[in-house]
């Protein structure tokens, strides 16, 4: 299989999050990723956010009620080949968003656990990481934390005596495999390291690990669109090691094109492949 962005019935996926007037995260983000991988995004909103490529501000969650509307809606009108979650809003936004993915449980769920902005702002309370973990996880095919999300996802299960500070990548993967995720895919994004190693794990141990140069920008959106782009793989019918694969390439290329409209972080550019050939500099 590949991924071909000109197909005349794209693959639909279905993006639950949070709205971004940057439009450089969030659903926007979702939305460029998945047209910039050859997709149609079905968008229900979980809530609005005052940010901007600093920070956040503020969050508005949508009624529950309303998300649950506007799921059912598209749900009921077209066939969807996969769900990507991000920015869910609330605890009640949780609970009725996983009741949602376990009527469709031949649908793939792609889950970007967003815990903070780039600048540390909270995005989501423990009462709402321990919902996540006890309704979401055990339905995600795909987990694609950092390794400071996933030390505090895993953290969900710390057992007494445990030490959730000490653990290492891998015993963070293991704990979430463990709460039901298929696969787990830890970024090296915030690793202190003079290269970005992405790790996949399965329930046999490291499925992938591929290394790529760190760029020199910090970026807003980037975790909604390699979660976004592994979606879209998914959603053209790749499997998951070459899924992985080919999202982290969209994803690093949508960095190095990425700009900086404001005076905050740079935006990832998701049609940085529209691009003339003589445009692209920053492949070489």
């Amino acid at each position: 299989m590949t991924i071909n962005r000109n197909d005349p019935n794209p693959p639909l996926v279905l993006v639950f999050a949070a709205a971004d007037p940057t439009g450089g995260a969030g659903i926007q983000a979702d939305i460029m990723t998945l047209a910039g991988m050859g997709c149609h995004a079905l968008t229900v909103i979980t809530a609005l956010t005052v940010q901007d490529t600093a920070g956040v501000e503020d969050v508005l969650p949508i009624d529950a009620d309303f998300v649950a509307e506007q799921a059912r809606a598209v749900l009921e009108d077209m066939p969807v080949q996969a769900f990507k979650l991000g920015v869910l809003g609330s605890a009640d936004n949780i609970a009725v968003i996983a009741e949602i993915i376990a009527d469709y449980p031949h649908i793939p769920v792609i889950v970007d656990p967003v815990v903070a902005s780039g600048r540390g702002d909270e995005l989501a309370s423990d009462a709402m990481l321990d919902l996540l973990c006890e309704l979401i996880l055990p339905q995600a095919t795909v987990i694609t934390p950092n390794t400071m999300e996933a030390r505090r996802l895993a953290a969900c299960r710390a057992g007494v005596g445990d030490d959730p500070e000490g653990r290492t990548q891998s015993d963070c993967a293991a704990v979430l495999m463990e709460m039901g995720c298929e696969y787990v895919l830890i970024t090296g994004s915030h690793a202190q390291t003079p290269q970005v190693v992405n790790t996949l794990y399965g329930s046999g141990g490291v499925v992938r690990a591929d290394t790529w140069e760190r760029l020199g920008a910090s970026y807003h959106g980037s975790g909604c669109t390699l979660a976004s782009a592994v979606a879209a793989a998914l959603a053209h019918g790749l499997d998951m090691p070459h899924a992985v694969y080919e999202a982290q390439d969209f994803t690093w290329h949508a960095l190095a094109h990425a700009f900086r409209p404001g005076m905050g972080q740079h935006i990832p550019n998701r049609f940085f492949w529209a691009r003339p050939p003589a445009e692209t500099d920053a492949d070489s």
